[in-house]
């Protein structure tokens, strides 16, 4: 069976990416797994923090605790981000999990000076949604970047909708109210 991954960095009770996003998860083949980046105990990497997984890595400690998010992540067949578009981009607890998945030997290596992928999804979804126009999506150009680049995950899709504060539309109805816009 298929594992998918399914991000979630919304926090607010009524997230529209969040309703947004489970709809577009339901639509696929797998066991989800769903990480709430609200509930868990994420934090900007530190200096201490930085040297103990640089530690970790350099011994090849994979199994490690602090790198449970980067052996997830690495070992899930598709994955869901669910993020909505904040300041051009995205929650800040997003930013939090990112530092805490790229991990060399991990999630990707760097032989010869260039990234190489070692995650094994196929594919990585990014859902959001915005209030008023989404001027520049720097956190889902920033998400692909990353994929494409350091994690080996080729097929990057975008399913964003804009501009819901315009008419009357709840968590609940998002799906069917929103023009949804996909962006490859």
């Amino acid at each position: 069976m298929s594992k998918i991954l399914f991000i979630n960095a919304c926090v607010r009770k009524e997230s529209r990416t969040l309703a947004l996003a489970r709809e577009i998860a339901k639509q696929l083949q797998g066991e989800i797994t769903e990480v709430n980046l609200e509930r868990e105990q994420l934090a900007p990497l530190t200096e201490q923090t930085l040297s103990e997984r640089e530690a970790l890595l350099k011994n090849g400690e994979y199994g490690a605790p602090m790198l449970r998010y980067a052996r997830q992540f690495a070992e899930a067949d598709e994955i869901v981000i669910a993020a909505p578009y904040w300041d051009l981009g995205f929650p800040a607890l997003l930013k939090c999990y990112i530092e805490q998945i790229c991990a060399i030997g991990v999630t990707f290596a760097y032989p010869e000076g260039k990234p190489q992928g070692l995650c094994r999804a196929r594919r990585l979804s990014y859902v959001t949604t915005a209030g008023g126009k989404i001027v520049h999506d720097f956190g889902y150009a920033y998400v692909k970047a990353l994929a494409n680049t350091f994690f080996g995950i080729g097929d990057t899709v975008c399913f964003r909708a804009e501009d819901l504060d315009y008419t009357p539309i709840t968590a609940e109805n998002v799906v069917d109210a929103a023009a949804v816009t996909v962006i490859k």
